[in-house]
């Protein structure tokens, strides 16, 4: 509501004498076209009006809307939300009818996947829609899901190295950049082998990313790494971050494949640090809630040693190790 002064809302009505006036405003106010601001107090005159009122807004007839809602939109969109609240349908119209277009046209078949701003462009002509408050605050509202799209989430590609594509094979994940192209050169320097493991497929991680990236696995990656014979493992910093990486990925794989840690890189790491006099602290904000599963791969002796370490506070980088160790 708007705030409107008792001089503006007579200044058509100067040539009134003063009963024809109040005679006006006493009108507005049956009407409910203006509400009284009475902390503005009266005018002084008699019969007193308020020095200032609120200008009532008319209300539009959205009974068109309604009608439009309940008997020609698809029966895949939800109306309950918009009958109850008609004035954000008028709002969102535009963008529910391209909705509704598009599931029209789609009814008899399932359209083929398609990235989530792929299918936001055909869909709203917008590539970023639904990436945005706006676009998930429609799907919500017309109860679509975004599995009802047949849509998928697009990740940074997965960079790796393939040293040979014969499968059955082992694949090698690698936390950090480093150690990958280390790897990959001593790969390319004719070894087939990394710590007396044949190596076949070298994949960077990116940390955390790699989670990401391996809930679309078989989009990133050649056929012949997503063999079922294949054997995938993950080498990582020993810190409580590098340890949870591994845990999710692990738990997320399964049980399609066995992520297994890189033992013998692992214990080359601890052999390493025995030699540094002091180990660089853990980062306060790590999250420091890990299981015991990792541990379960290594002999009692070098999971106290992992262990201890993690407890002093400390941790080992896998760049610790560089080429001329991984023989």
């Amino acid at each position: 509501m708007k705030r409107i002064t008792l001089e503006a809302l007579l200044t058509r009505k100067q040539q009134f004498d003063y009963g024809q006036q109040y005679t006006y405003i006493t009108e507005l106010l049956e009407a409910g076209r203006i509400k009284p601001l009475k902390a503005s107090g009266k005018n002084g005159k008699k019969p007193a009006l308020y020095r200032e009122y609120w200008l009532v807004e008319e209300k539009e007839d959205l009974s068109p809307l309604l009608e439009e809602l309940k008997f020609q939109l698809v029966p895949s969109i939800s109306i309950d939300y918009y009958l109850s609240h008609p004035e954000m349908y008028q709002k969102e119209r535009s963008w529910v009818l391209m909705l509704d277009a598009w599931l029209r046209k789609n009814k008899d078949r399932t359209p083929v996947s398609e990235s989530v701003n792929e299918r936001s462009f055909e869909i709203w002509g917008r590539e970023k829609f639904l990436t945005k408050e706006q676009g998930k605050k429609i799907l919500k509202h017309c109860g679509i899901s975004l599995e009802a799209l047949n849509l998928y989430g697009t990740t940074e590609p997965l960079s790796y190295y393939s040293h040979t594509r014969a499968v059955p094979q082992n694949l090698l994940i690698l936390e950090n950049k480093d150690t990958f192209y280390s790897m990959r050169r001593h790969l390319l320097n004719r070894n087939e082998s990394i710590f007396g493991i044949p190596m076949g497929t070298l994949i960077y991680g990116a940390g955390k990313g790699i989670l990401r990236s391996f809930q679309d696995f078989d989009l990133c990656v050649e056929p012949y790494m997503t063999d079922a014979q294949n054997q995938i493992w993950y080498f990582g910093d020993l810190d409580y971050e590098g340890i949870g990486i591994w845990e999710n990925l692990a738990n997320l794989c399964h049980p399609r494949w066995q992520i297994r840690p890189f033992c013998p890189a692992y214990e080359a790491m601890l052999h390493k640090a025995e030699q540094v006099r002091t180990l660089p602290a853990t980062k306060d904000q790590q999250n420091r809630n890990i299981g015991s599963a990792f541990f379960q791969y290594f002999s009692d002796e070098i999971s106290e040693k992992m262990k201890k370490i993690l407890k002093a506070g400390t941790y080992i980088p896998q760049e610790i190790l560089n080429i001329t160790d991984f023989t």
